[in-house]
């Protein structure tokens, strides 16, 4: 009998965690002895403690790890070394499946296996959100756009997850399958409930009848924190507060950006969470002006919520939010419309309550069981 083997790899283990558990836990219920390669040692977007947590749990379902020194600029040339360290993981293991994800990781892979996989090696890379995309500066696709064009014919499967990304790839891509997947699945039933809702105020000295707006995501220039608070700056209330969930390299900037916009008495950066299902619930609006997105698991998380969504009008958002029923899509660095659309929910409770409602049933297609389902009939097409 054959054994099935499959490498999952990815630059950094906190994409791991938070999105690629499931795909892990498929594979290992079809049978697959799973390998797992990622950096778990810096770069992530969760905390230390949650990279050996990670590792454990992994560790626990008889996964084998590999802790590859990848670097998220795709250019650095420290990647190099992680080049070698996965070709070296692939020529001593006779893997029948390979599954890359993040740019980094998929580039670096399909390097390492572009001549093998032709042999006996299945690849399957996923997309999380091209690089390359409409309103996207120059260099990107200048560099970017080539690799991926070049790489794609080392690809059995491509996965995108939304349309934008879908169209581009089956017009200029050379992968002999390509697939639009409903991103990496939310677990639905989690999300819809919370035992603490709106008592988890209390918590933080939250008034009951204060609005409470909530953000998730890094503190990094393409999550655009500040353009929400300069935004929310401009409300007339002196009973808002703003939540915004997440580690990165721009918490001092946001900090003083709140000290002269006069909102540091009302903003809270409550770093990475474990809690995001009952901080959620306790919210009134999810606030969300991303520069680029691939397909927000952040954004679904919120709509499964059941919170009305104010979004940047962008590739990935426009896939969920249906603007005006779900919430409202926004010009990415406009401000003012930011502020009307939160007004707007704010003075309207009858608004808000249809709004979630909305995005719970939107909601229902991109649930986890859904994806899962997706997913495996990808792995199973020969």
């Amino acid at each position: 009998m054959n054994v099935k083997k499959c490498l999952v790899v990815s630059s950094v283990s906190s994409m791991i965690g938070q999105f690629i558990v499931p795909d892990i836990e498929l594979l290992l219920s079809m049978g697959y002895d799973v390998t797992v390669a990622a950096n778990f040692s810096f770069g992530n977007t969760f905390k230390n403690t949650h990279a050996e947590k990670l590792w454990d749990t992994l560790k626990g379902n008889n996964v084998e790890i590999y802790n590859v020194k990848f670097v998220r600029n795709v250019f650095d040339v420290r990647n190099i070394v992680a080049y070698k360290q996965i070709k070296k993981i692939i020529n001593e293991n006779n893997y029948t499946l390979v599954h890359c994800h993040s740019p980094v990781g998929g580039v670096v892979t399909r390097l390492a296996i572009r001549e093998k996989h032709l042999i006996n090696i299945r690849v399957i890379y996923t997309a999380h959100g091209f690089h390359f995309y409409k309103g996207a500066p120059f260099v990107n696709w200048l560099f970017y756009y080539p690799i991926e064009r070049w790489l794609s014919k080392y690809t059995d499967a491509l996965i995108t997850m939304n349309g934008e990304d879908y169209e581009l790839a089956k017009l200029k891509m050379k992968a002999k399958y390509i697939y639009n997947v409903h991103g990496v699945g939310v677990d639905v039933a989690k999300f819809s409930i919370s035992k603490a809702g709106r008592n988890k105020r209390a918590e933080f000295n939250m008034p009951m009848n204060s609005t409470v707006i909530i953000s998730v995501g890094e503190l990094i220039k393409r999550k655009n924190h500040q353009v929400a608070i300069r935004a929310i700056s401009e409300i007339k209330s002196n009973n808002i507060y703003y939540i915004i969930c997440g580690q990165g390299g721009l918490k001092d900037y946001l900090l003083e950006l709140c000290k002269k916009v006069n909102m540091e008495h009302c903003v809270l950066f409550l770093d990475y969470r474990d809690d995001i299902t009952d901080l959620l619930h306790m919210s009134d609006v999810f606030l969300f002006p991303s520069l680029q997105e691939g397909l927000s698991v952040a954004l679904m998380e919120a709509m499964a919520a059941g919170l009305p969504c104010v979004t940047s009008n962008i590739r990935g958002n426009v896939d969920l939010i249906v603007d005006k029923e779900g919430g409202f899509l926004c010009g990415v660095n406009n401000t003012v419309e930011y502020k009307d659309a939160i007004e707007r929910i704010i003075e309207d409770k009858n608004l808000k309550l249809k709004m979630g409602e909305y995005n719970r049933n939107i909601l229902k297609k991109f649930d986890m069981v859904t994806v899962m389902k997706q997913m495996k009939n990808i792995y199973e097409r020969k």
